[in-house]
C-alpha cells in the first residue's frame, strides 16, 4: 500500500484508574482479543498499540490501552517533579526497581503527552462521580498531559434507553465541568455497547482533533463506516435468508380417509389437525426441528459477522398448534356421504363452529357454498382455495411474522454483546427494546403480510428472500433509529460509503 503525501496516523489512548475496564472496552472496539483481562490491579503494565481501522492511502487510527492510574495523587506530584534531577532519579531509578507498576504508569503517561491526539478516559458509572475520589486527582494528572480528553462511562449495566444514558452523561459532564481539557461525555459500555454508538464516539473525536488532521480523520470515520455497513448488510441476508426459509418450508402429510365422520371433515376444512394425526405430528416436528437449526445456524452468522467468540446455543421452540398452517386434501368421492348432513345448512353451521370455539375462516366460505355444491362440489372448491393438490404442514402467517419479530431481537442483542464480555451467551433482552421492535414490526405488517402470502401460493425460497431482504433491512435501520436518534448519518446512502455488497 503506498502512503499518500497527507496521509496520517491518529492515536486514540485509554486512560483510567485501575481495573475501571480499559482493555476491556479495546477488545470490543478492535473486535479480538487484547492484552489481559482480570479482576485485579495492574493487568496492563505497557502502553499497547492496535490499529482501529486504515485506509488504502495509509491512514491508520491506532487504539492505545495503558496501564491503569493506581496511586493517582502520588503520579500526580512525580510527573510534576520529573523535569527536575530530583524527580529524574526518583522515576527512572528508583521507581523503575521498586514499583514495577507506577513506574509504568509514569512512563506510559509521558508518551502520551507526546503521541497522543485524542485520550478516551474512562469511569466507572456505576458509582456516583462524587463517590469517585480519584477523579479528581487524575483530572489534573490529564490536564498535565494538556490533550483533549473525551470521558467514556464505562460499566452501565444492560441497555437501558437513550434517556436514562443521557441523564449520566449530564451528571458526568457537570462534575468535570471545571476542566476545560474535558470535551464531552459519552455512554460507551464495553459489554453492551452497540456499534453505532461507536461512530458517534469517531463524531466527537473528530471535533477535537487538530485541522490538519481533519482530511484524514473523514477517510477514516468514511472506513469505519463502510465496514460496519457492510456487516450489518450481511447481517440482514443472513435473517433474510433464515425468514425465507421458515416461510416456504413445507413437510408433506398422507391424505386422509375421513369416512362419515362429519367432525373430521369440518375440522380439516377450517385448517384444523386432530391431535391424534400421527403424520401431522411427525410432520410439524420435523418443521420445527428445521426451524430450529436454521435459527442457530443464522445466529452464529451473526456472531462471526460481529467479531464475537461462541456460538448460539439451543433453541426452545415451544410448539403451540396455531403456529402451524395444516394444509390437507378433502376426499371428494367420501366427503360426498356427509352432504345431507350440512347441505344449506349455512346458518346453523357457523353457530356450531361459534359456539365449539372454533375459527371460522374457511370453514364459513364452505358453508356458504354448501347448498349450491353439495358436499363434493364443497371440497372441490376447498382443495383448489387452498392449493391443496396434496397434504402440506407449514408455519403460520401469525408465527412468520413472530418469527421477523425475534430475529430483529435476536440482532440488536447481537449487536449490543462487546466482545471483552466472553464468549457470546444470549439474556434477556433489554425491556425497552420490545416496544421499539413492536412498533416498528406494525410498520412493515401489510408488507410482510404480503410475503407470506406470495410464500402460501408456491413462491419459492429465493423469490421470498429477494423481498424480505429489503424489509428485514429497512425494520433493523428502524429499530437502531429508534434506539439511537443519532445515528442517522450511519445510513446514508450506500453508494456514498463505497460498500460492496
Amino acid at each position: 500500500m503506498d502512503r499518500s503525501a497527507d496521509a496520517a496516523t491518529i492515536n486514540l489512548n485509554l486512560v483510567s484508574h485501575t481495573n475501571v475496564g480499559k482493555t476491556t472496552l479495546a477488545r470490543t472496539l478492535l473486535r479480538r482479543d487484547i492484552g489481559e483481562v482480570r479482576d485485579q490491579a495492574h493487568v496492563t503494565d505497557t502502553a499497547e498499540g492496535h490499529v482501529l481501522v486504515d485506509t488504502p492511502r495509509g491512514d491508520a487510527l491506532r487504539l492505545w490501552d495503558t496501564p491503569g492510574l493506581g496511586d493517582s495523587a502520588r503520579l500526580l506530584r512525580r510527573l510534576r517533579m520529573s523535569d527536575n534531577p530530583i524527580g529524574w532519579l526518583l522515576t527512572q531509578v528508583w521507581d523503575r526497581f521498586t514499583d514495577r507498576p507506577f513506574y509504568s504508569s509514569q512512563q506510559a503517561l509521558r508518551n502520551l503527552r507526546e503521541e497522543s491526539h485524542v485520550i478516551l478516559y474512562l469511569v466507572n458509572a456505576a458509582e456516583e462521580p462524587a463517590s469517585a475520589g480519584y477523579v479528581e486527582a487524575e483530572m489534573q494528572i490529564l490536564g498535565w498531559m494538556d490533550k483533549p480528553v473525551l470521558l467514556l462511562l464505562n460499566q452501565m449495566g444492560a441497555p437501558r434507553g437513550r434517556e436514562a444514558d443521557a441523564a449520566d452523561e449530564a451528571m458526568w459532564r457537570q462534575h468535570v465541568a471545571t476542566y476545560p481539557w474535558v470535551r464531552g461525555a459519552i455512554s460507551l459500555d464495553a459489554f453492551a455497547r452497540c456499534w453505532v454508538q461507536e461512530d458517534e464516539l469517531l463524531q466527537a473525536v473528530g471535533a477535537v482533533l487538530p485541522a490538519d488532521h481533519a482530511a484524514a480523520f473523514a477517510r477514516l470515520r468514511a472506513a469505519w463506516r463502510a465496514r460496519n455497513l457492510n456487516v450489518f448488510e450481511a447481517s440482514m441476508h443472513a435473517l433474510g435468508g433464515q425468514l425465507a426459509a421458515a416461510a416456504t418450508d413445507r413437510e408433506s402429510i398422507d391424505a386422509r380417509t375421513f369416512g362419515g365422520n362429519a367432525g373430521r371433515w369440518v375440522t380439516s376444512m377450517i385448517g384444523g389437525a386432530d391431535k391424534a394425526d400421527a403424520d401431522s405430528e411427525r410432520a410439524m416436528s420435523a418443521l420445527a426441528k428445521r426451524l430450529d437449526r436454521s435459527v442457530r445456524a443464522a445466529t452464529d452468522e451473526l456472531i462471526r459477522l460481529h467479531g464475537l467468540s461462541g456460538r448460539a446455543g439451543e433453541e426452545i421452540l415451544a410448539r403451540v398448534a396455531g403456529h402451524f398452517d395444516v394444509s390437507k386434501r378433502v376426499n371428494v368421492g367420501t366427503s360426498g356421504v356427509i352432504g345431507g348432513l350440512v347441505s344449506g345448512a349455512l346458518g346453523g353451521l357457523a353457530a356450531d363452529l361459534a359456539a365449539g370455539g372454533l375459527t371460522v375462516g374457511a370453514g364459513a366460505l364452505i358453508g356458504g357454498i354448501l347448498g349450491v355444491l353439495g358436499a363434493g362440489g364443497a371440497a372441490q372448491a376447498y382443495n383448489l382455495t387452498r392449493g391443496a393438490k396434496e397434504g402440506k404442514v407449514g408455519w403460520s402467517r401469525i408465527f412468520l411474522t413472530q418469527r421477523f419479530t425475534a430475529a430483529l431481537l435476536r440482532y440488536l442483542a447481537v449487536a449490543h454483546f462487546g466482545r471483552g464480555r466472553g464468549d457470546w451467551v444470549l439474556g434477556e433482552y433489554a425491556p425497552h427494546w420490545h416496544a421499539r421492535v413492536d412498533e416498528t414490526v406494525a410498520q412493515f405488517g401489510p408488507a410482510l403480510e404480503s410475503i407470506w402470502m406470495r410464500a402460501d401460493a408456491g413462491a419459492g425460497r429465493e423469490e421470498i428472500e429477494r423481498a424480505l431482504r429489503p424489509i428485514i433491512s429497512g425494520a433493523a435501520r428502524d429499530v437502531l433509529l429508534r434506539l439511537y436518534p443519532g445515528a442517522a448519518g450511519m445510513f446514508s446512502p450506500m453508494a456514498e460509503r463505497g460498500l460492496t455488497t
